[in-house]
Order: structure tokens, then sequence, then C-alpha cells
């Protein structure tokens, strides 16, 4: 039996697909690159990064985190992810630029095709083929509405269907969103995600049915559950079915600050509306297509030994993200080969604008990461370290000041006045803990503690074999000025001048 929520760490918003024996899923990746993850799997319990749909999808001022600019709690959004006629297709919004993208591929391990923009902004879309070849988008908030596309999805189709479907007249928290629109057995389906102000006043999952496109959409809420869990609702996801003909759902739920973490909940159909079992089970156990597949790790280790391809380029292993835009003159692993090297080009104000920060999804219920930094590189004022990357960030860094090397512990309180609100802040931290660190040579441990919504971080470092933790235990928040659960992360910024450099290796990774 599998343990559900069958991931501990952030894959919000998702989206689920079979081809033949192979499940497909995509999920929300916002601001960080590469973009747009798809994960494979072979029985709906395991899974591993197929591919990203794209490597940087703009190149803006706040996508490079340019000065002060960025694009927290925006970028890619809430994709569709559909298969037709032999090739994937994946279309999402970016709540920056305000576009809506189309990609596809024969082979969901990529490479991806960027096709030309879709006319319009669809929020948290979903595509549908249709038996007769015509495709329709449906998207929104509160008001569901159905638009026709052209054949080259380009655009909607002019003199084509675009109707409201579903309109939430009830007081709400959240109106109806997430739209996963579908064609079973001849009728049409769309699941949506729910907060009544009625109730438990939690997310919910709702499905509305249609003998047509042009009829009426009728249905209502169909599962309501928090498998004991703080109230968190289960709710906005695809479903799926097994090739023997099991149907499931794969939808999200809140836990705290590492995200927003997927949840399988089984379903039937009775007279052809589906029924989602009345509570989402602690285990599960689906038959595997392929029982004896080994699957990549979703986190992990890297000893930064790699060797460049034929075209030049260097790969990272896919459980590595970048916060915005990589800086590519700003970042190598081959200057100094096996150490991730990051060169400090701007003037930061504080972690969040540090360019290059490489990340891996915190994964619960407990984690933790060491690495060893060389910060001979760094200039005056320059920080450098390991972080949990999130709204209420801490770090342990290395920190060059009046020519010496000093360990700090820093972080943006919970209890900061902006936390709950959508800023992202210019103040440089608050600084908990300084010693002297006897050398730009360190090795570094964060550990993360989500079980049961502690959310708490704390930080060491080494000295023989002893590990001594510096400064205090810290309590992150998720809120939406980022909306993506704790990463952890390399950083290094500068504070007076640029030019510096650190480097990071043996980098391991243990949940």
């Amino acid at each position: 039996m599998h343990q559900n929520p069958i991931i501990w760490a952030d894959y919000p918003d998702i989206d689920v697909i079979r081809v033949e024996d192979t499940y497909y899923m995509v999920s929300t990746t916002m601001h960080f690159t590469p973009g747009g993850v798809i994960l494979r799997s072979y029985d709906l319990l395991h899974w591993e990064v197929a591919s990203h749909v794209y490597d940087v999808l703009e190149d803006t001022p706040g996508q490079r985190l340019e000065g002060t600019h960025h694009i927290y709690g925006m970028g890619m959004w809430a994709a569709s992810l559909r298969y037709h006629q032999g090739r994937f297709y994946v279309v999402f919004v970016a709540n920056d630029t305000m576009k809506t993208y189309l990609f596809s591929s024969p082979d969901a391990s990529g490479p991806w095709t960027r096709h030309p923009n879709i006319e319009g902004f669809y929020h948290d879309a979903s595509l549908l083929f249709d038996d007769d070849g015509r495709i329709y988008i449906m998207y929104g908030n509160t008001e569901i509405r159905l638009t026709e596309l052209t054949e080259d999805l380009t655009g909607p189709k002019p003199g084509g269907l675009n109707r409201i479907v579903v309109r939430d007249t009830e007081p709400h928290d959240l109106g109806y969103e997430g739209a996963h629109l579908y064609k079973i057995n001849g009728s049409y389906y769309v699941f949506l995600i729910h907060i009544a102000r009625a109730g438990n006043r939690r997310r919910t999952q709702a499905c509305f049915r249609a003998d047509s496109l042009e009829g009426e959409f009728t249905g209502g809420e169909v599962f309501d559950d928090d498998m004991g869990y703080w109230n968190a609702g289960i709710a906005q996801g695809g479903i799926v079915d097994t090739p023997d003909g099991r149907w499931y759902s794969i939808m999200f739920q809140d836990h705290g600050a590492v995200g927003r973490i997927p949840v399988v909940v089984p379903l039937r159909w009775e007279k052809g509306f589906p029924v989602f079992d009345a509570r989402a089970p602690h285990y599960i156990d689906i038959p595997s297509t392929r029982p004896d597949y080994i699957y990549k790790p979703l986190v992990g280790d890297d000893d930064f030994r790699y060797e460049p391809d034929r075209l030049g380029q260097v790969r990272l292993k896919d459980y590595w993200q970048w916060n915005h835009n990589p800086a590519a003159g700003l970042w190598s692993v081959t200057e100094k080969p096996g150490a991730y090297r990051i060169r400090s080009g701007k003037i930061s104000p504080n972690l969040n604008y540090a360019v290059n920060t490489l990340t891996q999804r915190a994964m619960g219920a407990v984690c933790e990461a060491q690495v060893t930094l060389d910060g001979s590189g760094l200039k005056e004022g320059d920080y450098a370290g390991l972080c949990f990357l999130i709204s209420s960030y801490a770090f342990i860094a290395l920190h060059k000041v009046q020519g010496q090397y000093d360990l700090v512990m820093m972080a943006r309180p919970a209890e900061d006045p902006t936390i709950f609100g959508n800023l992202i802040d210019l103040k440089p931290g608050t600084e908990y803990a300084r010693i002297a660190a006897g050398g730009p040579i360190v090795t570094l441990k964060a550990r993360g503690n989500f079980a049961n919504n502690t959310d708490e971080c704390e930080f060491y470092y080494q000295i023989g074999d002893e590990w001594n933790m510096l400064g205090i235990r810290h309590h992150m928040v998720w809120k939406m000025d980022q909306f993506v659960g704790a990463r952890l992360g390399l950083f290094m910024y500068s504070t007076q001048e640029t030019g510096g450099t650190a480097d990071f290796s043996s980098f391991q990774y243990r949940h």
C-alpha cells in the first residue's frame, strides 16, 4: 500500500492523462525555470520527471530579476495537458505577461515545440479536442466560459461557440475555477474547485454535466474531505482511467509551508455521473502497468560533475530549477569541475532578488540538505549559502565583512506585517546569529520539519564530525506573494559590489 497524499511536495493545479500504459501529469511551476514540469508514472502513485515544457518562457525584466523586478506569484499557472492524434498539447497562461501559451510534442519527454500564443487570456484553462474535429477551451472564475478555437489553435473561431456554461450565484470565498473538461461516453463533464461560504468553508470539488456543449450543464459538489488535516480541502485536479477501467482523480491539498501536494481519490460512475469515494484513503494500492520499473527520484544529490553536450550545453539534473530565469553567463558547473559556481552580476537587497538561486522542492514530512561552500571568491558584503526559499525565507550563509568571513543565520520573520499581503519585501531580513567562520570553506546543513504543519527550519555548520546549530528554529509561512511551497536552495548575492563568486559542491539531500 502507498501512502496518500502520494507526493509530499509542492505539485499544485494538477492535470493528468493516460496514453496507453503510461500516466502523465502537469503541474504549476510559477516563476521557476525550467518550467511546466511533466511527470510520468505507471501506477498513479510513483512519479518521475519526464520533461519540462520550456527552459525560458520570456525574457522580461521581472522574469530575470532585473533590479527589483520579479514575477513572484505569477508566471506559468494551471496548465491543461492533452493528447490528440499522436501529439501531446500543453496550454497555460502566465499571469505576468497576461498571455496564453501553447506547446506540443510527439513525446512527453520532449523536446516541446512552442506555437503562436492563443489570442486572449484563459484563466485556469482546459482544452478539449472533440470527436467531430472541433476544438474548445473552457476557463474562468465564478463564470466558467466555453470558447471554440480555430483549427490551428491561434484564437477564438469566428462565429464559433462562445458561452457561459456555469455561473456561481451563491455566496463564496472562491468562485468556481480550475476547469477540467472531458467528453466521456458522449457526455461532457467539467470539474471545478470551489469554496462556499456555507459549511466547512474549505476547498471542495464540483462537477457539472451536459449532453451537448450547447446544452445546460447541471451538477454541483461531488467531493468534500480534508483527510482530517486542518480543514484543508482536497480539490482542483483531473480524472483518469486505468487500462482495466477503474477511475481516479488526482487533486491537491494545502499542506502549509511545504506547499500544495497531490492526493489520489477513487471514483466510480453511476447513471452517467461521477461518484467519488466519500473520504480520500490514507493508503492506496493501484496496480502498475510496469511493475518492475525503477523511477528516477524527484529530489536528490548532486556532485556537480557534468559534461557539455555536442553543442557545448550543460543540462542539470531534472530535479533542479532556478528561481526565475538563470543568467547564463553568471553560473557554471564546468569552470570548476565538481562545483556549482555562481558569479554575482547585480546588487540585491535580500535573498528574494538573488539571481541563479538553484532550488529543489522541500519534501515532507522531514527533509534536510547539506553542501560544502567555498567562498574564497566572495567580495565585500557578499552572502552565499543554503536556504529555505519561501515568503518567510531563512538561510545560513557565509558573509564577507571587513575582509573576514562570518557565518550568519538570517530570516524574514513570520510576524513581518507584510507576511500575509502580496508584497515582496526589500528589507535585508533579520539576522539571528553571527559567528566567525574561521575561513572561506564551510559545510552547511538545512533541515525542514513539515509534519502536521510544524513548518520549521533550522541550520547547522560542521566542525570535524560535529554539527552545530546556528540561530533560531524558524517558522515558515506559505502565502500568496510567492504562491509556492518551500524550496531548498543554493544562493549567492552581493550588497556592495559585483563580481564575486561562490562554489557549491557535494550536495546531499535526505528525506
